[in-house]
């Protein structure tokens, strides 16, 4: 007879002493920050007003000097287990090649209107950072033509994977 199972490990509290946390804090002592890690990479939430001046931080800094954006990711909270600070996430994927260090910034937008079309949300803005990082031009078209979730300052925002009518953003989880 096999021997019943066990109940798993309690998961383990995140590890919040990345450096860049506190280099942030220091830099920014009246924002509202929020910071969690998964599998030993740290996330700097932050608010959409702070998203901008956070990134240029991150970018220009010494002590943070992420200097390569990676990559910009949409994601849609919609129906999540675990509350979340809001429907939408962008995630912005940092790499620091003088110490090969990995960091992201997240911020959360909640919609303000139905998300089942393409309308445009107030709501779902953020200040695009072409301007720090030139690279972020055709990943910040994906998220908005798939999340529908607009950048102000953009060069060029407009569809990049669909045709310029297509009725909706088909990553939102109510798409049908």
């Amino acid at each position: 007879m096999a021997e019943p199972a066990t109940p798993s490990q309690p998961a383990s509290m995140p590890n919040l002493d990345h450096p860049v946390f506190k280099v942030v804090k220091e830099a920014f002592p009246a924002a509202k920050f929020r910071a969690t890690e998964f599998r030993g990479q740290a996330t700097l939430i932050v608010e959409p007003g702070d998203l901008h001046r956070v990134l240029t931080f991150l970018k220009s800094d010494p002590r943070a000097d992420f200097n390569f954006l990676s990559d910009v990711a949409g994601v849609d909270y919609l129906n999540y287990p675990v509350k979340t600070p809001g429907r939408f996430a962008v995630i912005y994927n940092l790499l620091s090649h003088s110490r090969d260090d990995r960091f992201f910034v997240k911020v959360f937008l909640d919609p303000s209107i139905p998300t089942d079309g393409i309308v445009e949300d107030p709501a779902l803005y953020l200040d695009s950072a072409c301007d720090i990082w030139p690279g972020a031009e055709w990943p910040e078209r994906e998220v908005f033509d798939m999340f529908g979730i607009r950048f102000r300052n953009h060069p060029d925002l407009r569809r990049i994977l669909l045709w310029e009518d297509y009725p909706a953003h088909p990553l939102r989880k109510d798409y049908p």
